[in-house]
């Protein structure tokens, strides 16, 4: 008997507590007869808990040691440039926005992408499924797609495959989705298009991607954008009346639904640019909750001097770096060395409360890992955030990509599929064995 096709639905930013809040409460009707029908748990993001980063990990099935994106913000050591995925308009002038549209719609798939990982397009593709998306940042997959402004060219993506009507495989008459996205019209898009591919039953694996809740929550800060979630409830009820109904949707698909990272308060930003003012060859780059710090020619620190630079900085919570085949967290001056140790786990020497967030041994060593990561990471102190390249942040409103619980904390929904993840890296394995596809070596062991 062939397997239910499956549904993954991601919500931007959804904290678990919001979640947990409103099932039952009659605000998410739709959400709450998911759960009716399925399991639920929290399970942990990856570091830095930044949209980019996070999505890469979840069509993956990979932290950034693999699949190799860093964070919004990073250096590319072999074109000697900044690429910037759009932390904020004014960090899109700064880093030039012909240039940051071609990373954020091109080249972040293209090229940046590591091809060690293989994601969840390709792999079921290459099975013989139907895979489609919408709006999903890390879409690479095996169907060739030619957009609708001539300069982005072509793209490798899912065989349905939709992008802010910027790449469309099939017409369906959905809306501009840009035209007014404080009122949600990006999810409005989505929904449309997820309507017309329900209604056709149009494939065996859809990732249906709602990014307006996470928009809203920066703006007002975590668990309070109530209505951004009421409007994601009814995106999912929209696909639910496609099938015929809630219990039709559940006969037909297989659902989960999940976040990519949590959120928490702004009260503060900080600027790294001038905590290294004047220090030759060191290049902060820093947006929302965690900074890359790159060295440069010409730099005479060493990443441990960099680091120490960062004591008493009241934002800099934890400082990471490599220290030959060690890593090193630091806080004020104290520090915890760690590797992996021959028998599994990791071996430890100093202050071990220095990484008492979830997951964060794991985390960290694979972030330390990434080729394209900075000699030094940072992950924000609670309240704090990173000003990006042209100045912006959240103060007064929610961020995210620290170690700390809010940001890492997800849900995870899952209706009609055995088993379940303790992280969402370990989401990829689970669809995949849904299909009974082989996960990539790179997974195995990972799934709880």
């Amino acid at each position: 008997m062939s397997p239910r096709p499956l549904i993954l639905v991601v919500i931007d930013g959804l904290t678990p507590s919001m979640l947990e809040a409103v099932i039952g409460s009659g605000e998410t009707p739709n959400l709450t007869a998911l759960a009716a029908h399925g399991a639920y748990r929290r399970a942990t993001s990856v570091f830095p808990s930044l949209t980019p980063v996070c999505l890469s990990s979840i069509a993956t099935g990979a932290h950034g040691d693999v699949h190799e994106i860093p964070h919004l913000v990073w250096y590319d050591r072999r074109e000697e440039r900044l690429v910037e995925y759009g932390s904020s308009f004014g960090a899109v002038r700064a880093a030039g926005i012909g240039r940051t549209l071609r990373d954020t719609l091109v080249n972040m798939n293209g090229q940046h992408l590591g091809k060690r990982a293989v994601t969840l397009f390709e792999l079921l593709a290459d099975a013989g499924l139907r895979t489609a998306s919408v709006n999903f940042t890390a879409y690479r997959g095996r169907t060739e797609h030619r957009s609708a402004l001539p300069f982005l060219g072509s793209v490798q993506g899912p065989e349905r495959f939709f992008f802010y009507n910027l790449f469309s495989s099939d017409r369906t008459g959905a809306p501009l989705s840009f035209r007014n996205r404080p009122a949600g019209s990006i999810d409005a898009y989505a929904t449309a298009v997820g309507r017309w591919l329900v209604t056709r039953d149009a494939f065996d694996f859809l990732v249906f991607y709602l990014s307006d809740y996470d928009y809203a929550s920066h703006a007002h800060g975590p668990d309070t954008a109530l209505e951004a979630l009421r409007r994601c409830d009814e995106s999912i009820g929209s696909l639910a009346d496609a099938a015929g109904g809630i219990d039709a949707l559940l006969e037909r698909y297989a659902v989960v639904v999940m976040s990519d990272h949590g959120q928490t308060h702004v009260r503060e930003a900080t600027s790294l640019e001038e905590v290294y003012a004047g220090v030759e060859g060191v290049l902060p780059l820093g947006s929302n909750r965690a900074a890359h710090v790159y060295l440069r020619e010409g730099c005479r620190l060493d990443p441990r001097r960099v680091a120490a630079r960062l004591d008493g900085v009241a934002a800099a919570e934890v400082v990471l770096f490599r220290e030959g085949a060690d890593a090193v967290a630091r806080r004020e001056g104290e520090e915890l060395v760690f590797r992996p140790a021959a028998a599994g786990g990791f071996a430890l020497s100093g202050d071990a409360t220095i990484l008492d967030h979830p997951d964060a041994l794991g985390r960290v060593w694979a972030a330390l890992g990434n080729p394209n990561a900075g000699a030094v990471l940072v992950s924000a102190a609670e309240g704090h955030e990173f000003a990006d390249l042209g100045g912006g942040h959240h103060v007064g409103g929610g961020s995210h990509g620290s170690l700390v619980t809010g940001d890492t904390e997800v849900p995870l929904l899952t209706v009609g599929v055995e088993g379940t993840a303790s992280s969402i890296v370990d989401v990829a394995p689970l669809v995949l064995a849904h299909f009974g596809v082989a996960a990539p070596a790179y997974a195995l062991g990972r799934a709880a």
